[in-house]
C-alpha cells in the first residue's frame, strides 16, 4: 500500500501485534545484584549506589541561603554508561521537609583511551534546562564544566556551570558553581551524602 493511499487514522498491522512482557533487562545501583558493571565504568565504581544527605545552597540573586535534603541514585544496566537521578527538597532548622526542590536526571559516560579518565555528562531538569558537561576522572574525584547549556524559552537564564564530585571517607561530596541571571560562575550548592543502598 502506498503512503498516499494509507488512512492516517488506521493503525498498520505491526501496531496490532500482541502486547509485550515488561522490559526484560535489569538496571541496578547495587553491584551485588543484576548485570556486571561494564569494564569502562570501573573508574566510576565507587559512585554506583543510592546516596542521601543534606546540603546548603545560595546565590547572589536569592535572598537567603537554604538547607536541603537530597537523594542521588547512580545505576547501570551493564552498558558503558551510568544513569544519574537527583531529587532534593527544602528542609527547616529541624531537618523537616518543607517542599520539593531541584530535580535532574541524565547520563554519565566515560570516554577516551579506555582508561576512563574523561567523562561526558548530560543532565536535564524539569524546568527546561539541559547541560552538557565534559570532565575528568581523577581517582575518587570527578571535575566537570559545561560545554553547552540549552534552555527552553521559559527557563531561567543559566549560561554555565562547574561541578566537583568526590568520595571522601565513604561519603559522596560535591560542589556546584553556576553562572546564571547575569552573575559570573559563583558557588551555588554543596552537599555531603551517605550511601544508603548499593
Amino acid at each position: 500500500m502506498s503512503a498516499e493511499s494509507q488512512n492516517p487514522l488506521e493503525a498498520p498491522p505491526w501496531l496490532n501485534a500482541p502486547p509485550l512482557d515488561p522490559y526484560p533487562f535489569e538496571e541496578t545501583f547495587d553491584l551485588r545484584h543484576g548485570p556486571d558493571l561494564h569494564p569502562s565504568l570501573l573508574g566510576l565504581l565507587p559512585y554506583v549506589g543510592k546516596w542521601r544527605g543534606r546540603g546548603r545552597g545560595g546565590y547572589p540573586t536569592i535572598e537567603e541561603d537554604f538547607d536541603y535534603g537530597q537523594e542521588i541514585t547512580i545505576s547501570h544496566d551493564g552498558r558503558p554508561f551510568l544513569y544519574y537521578e537527583s531529587r532534593s527538597w527544602l528542609i527547616d532548622e529541624q531537618s523537616q521537609p518543607i517542599r520539593p526542590a531541584g530535580r535532574e536526571s541524565g547520563w554519565w559516560r566515560p570516554v577516551g583511551d579506555g582508561q576512563g579518565d574523561e567523562i561526558e555528562v548530560l543532565l536535564s531538569t524539569p524546568t527546561g534546562i539541559m547541560e552538557l558537561y565534559f570532565g575528568r576522572i581523577d581517582g575518587l574525584k570527578i571535575e566537570m564544566a559545561t560545554d553547552y547549556v540549552l534552555r527552553t524559552p521559559t527557563a531561567k537564564e543559566v549560561n554555565g556551570a562547574h561541578r566537583l564530585f568526590g568520595i571522601v571517607e565513604g561519603a559522596l561530596l560535591y560542589a556546584h558553581e553556576m553562572a546564571a541571571v547575569g552573575q559570573p560562575l559563583t558557588p551555588h550548592l554543596s552537599a555531603r551524602l551517605l550511601r544508603v543502598g548499593g
